[in-house]
């Protein structure tokens, strides 16, 4: 919660400042988001594996949260894209280290009957982070009159906050006796033992992440309707406040029956936000595909991790993360890529009607290729 606050306070006027204030394009956000998003993916499979491998999960979060603390700093001192490029890079590789461990983490301390409610409960206390960080960001914004650079500086305090609950505050249960580590190296007969519904449910993730590109077009979005820059994070927060109160109750009720259905839902929702804001003439029109938008990510994003869980061998949880975040890192480079393109040559639009499209054919997908899954436990 603490890293996403400094991170929106951040990423809520990123887009902004890259282009109102560096001069970038449309494109390049879109290129530079994409790229980060990619790194951090790449990371993952190795930090995924190397946590199976070593079982010390909690080191390689620590390890991943303080380079993610250590970047914060050059956001305020940027002079050029680049800068900022270079510390998404290195932001986002800290991301890629913690991400499959941590998410192996809380499938190992969760009851299988309680896994959808764990995942969905770990998104929303993300969520609320990720929401009160531009709310944060508004209120530096008017107290700092229009001071990105400042608002930039303060983002540094949550990090070290979460750096430290993390180091103090979470303990790592023992790995169980007698558990068969991964082996040295990486062995293509070991990743197919995770089995085919792992592998229908990677490719959905993909298809789904093309349908759902960076939020950075959220906020330029934004911008183009006319939203004073020191508003703007008010998209964020909108968007996450939704997603925050959705994301346990989705997971819960997730337990109880077909996740696919919730996932149909989520698509269908998204496919609408799509609508609404390629559309929109307004704020109004803006606020309510932020507000879809958000409903979206609250019943899709946690569950998608859960179902990751649901298919994959628990020995090797942290590899089957790290690729599901691999391939889905890479959908969302080629996703952002494209949007900003697509931006940048025919307008926002277009960009929106882009998405929906990915987001129809991840439906069908999801209708006609996913049967019900079920736990490893059951297996």
């Amino acid at each position: 919660m603490f890293m996403d606050i400094s991170s929106e306070m951040i990423h809520s006027l990123l887009p902004l400042f890259l282009v109102g204030t560096l001069g970038a394009s449309v494109a390049l956000v879109g290129l530079i988001e994409g790229i980060a998003e990619a790194t951090a993916a790449i990371t993952k499979v190795f930090s995924g594996w190397i946590s199976d491998r070593v079982g010390k999960r909690k080191l390689l979060a620590v390890i991943g949260y303080g380079l993610g603390a250590l970047t914060k700093p050059v956001f305020p001192l940027a002079a050029t894209p680049l800068a900022i490029f270079g510390a998404r890079m290195a932001d986002r590789i800290g991301k890629g280290i913690r991400g499959a461990p941590r998410d192996a983490l809380v499938a190992d301390i969760t009851p299988p009957a309680v896994r959808g409610a764990a995942f969905g409960l770990r998104q929303s206390l993300d969520t609320i982070g990720a929401f009160a960080g531009p709310l944060i960001a508004i209120a530096l914004m008017f107290a700092l009159a229009g001071d990105i650079r400042g608002v930039f500086a303060w983002a540094i305090v949550p990090a070290v906050i979460a750096v430290f609950l993390l180091i103090f505050g979470v303990e790592e249960p023992s790995r169980p006796t007698g558990t068969a580590p991964v082996p040295l190296p990486i062995r293509w007969s070991e990743v197919r033992t995770i089995g085919a519904p792992y592998w229908r449910v990677v490719v959905l993730g993909v298809v789904f992440t093309m349908a759902r590109f960076s939020e950075a077009f959220l906020v330029l979005r934004a911008s183009d309707l006319g939203v004073t820059a020191a508003l703007v994070p008010g998209v964020m927060v909108a968007m996450n406040l939704v997603y925050a109160a959705v994301s346990a109750p989705a997971g819960s009720l997730s337990d109880r029956i077909d996740r696919r259905l919730i996932l149909l839902a989520g698509l269908v929702v998204l496919i609408v936000a799509d609508l609404i804001l390629a559309f929109a003439s307004n704020v109004a029109g803006l606020l309510l595909g932020v507000a879809m938008w958000g409903l979206h990510m609250g019943l899709t994003q946690g569950l998608l991790a859960a179902m990751v869980v649901d298919v994959a061998p628990a020995r090797l949880r942290g590899t089957a993360f790290g690729l599901f975040n691999l391939a889905t890192g890479f959908a969302l480079l080629a996703a952002s890529s494209v949007a900003g393109l697509l931006w940048s040559t025919y307008g926002a639009s277009t960009t929106f009607l882009a998405g929906g499209g990915f987001a129809m054919l991840a439906a069908i997908m999801l209708a006609v290729t996913i049967k019900r899954l079920r736990p490893t436990e059951q297996r």
